[in-house]
């Protein structure tokens, strides 16, 4: 039995200001696209708006890699007891601007992205820096939405629908990251 199951998990303080600060020079404008619909490789405006680049999986980015499948790991081992493998693709930075959002989705699909088990945001921006940008959940019929504060990490299953919201004002960054797995069965 799953009694410890949560549509959405998240952890704060994890992140020391400093390595957020890190994380936010990632960010290339040499190296940043038009955000694409997860698999699909298409651009639709109506779905999704915002600007991503990915972060190499190079020793240099290690440690943010192994932080987050170590936090991984460990809320699997809590809530949810997926057969996980680890991160197949690299995280991406987000960079929603004023008029951008990202509408209902799921991580997980067909394809390349059937492999998709947990979902990952880390709030890399100060509440105050922007309105909207809410990451949002449809759980049953109501709308939960995650707390906003700069350095959480949000874990959820890549099932769960879920959505960003329009940005109205400043700037929101986050890294987004999926740790996969054998397929459901």
């Amino acid at each position: 039995m799953k009694n410890n199951f949560a549509e959405y998990v998240y952890y704060d303080g994890l992140f020391l200001p400093h390595e957020i600060d890190r994380i936010l020079n990632f960010w290339d404008d040499d190296k940043t696209i038009k955000a694409e619909l997860t698999g699909d490789k298409v651009h639709v405006d109506e779905l999704r708006k915002s600007s991503v680049m990915w972060i190499d999986d190079a020793p240099e980015n290690r440690w943010l890699y192994q932080k987050l499948a170590s936090l991984a790991v460990a809320c699997n081992n809590e809530r949810y007891w997926f057969d996980l493998l680890g991160f197949h693709e690299e995280l991406q930075l987000a960079r929603y601007s004023e008029g951008d959002f990202f509408d209902w989705h799921l991580d997980f699909g067909k394809g390349g992205i059937s492999a998709r088990k947990l979902s990952m945001t880390i709030q890399l921006s100060d509440p105050d820096e922007y309105e909207g940008g809410d990451l949002q959940f449809m759980i049953n019929q109501n709308i939960v939405t995650a707390p906003r504060k700069k350095g959480t990490i949000i874990i959820f299953p890549s099932f769960i629908i879920h959505r960003v919201t329009q940005i109205t004002r400043g700037t929101r960054q986050s890294i987004v990251g999926w740790v996969t797995g054998p397929p459901f069965r």
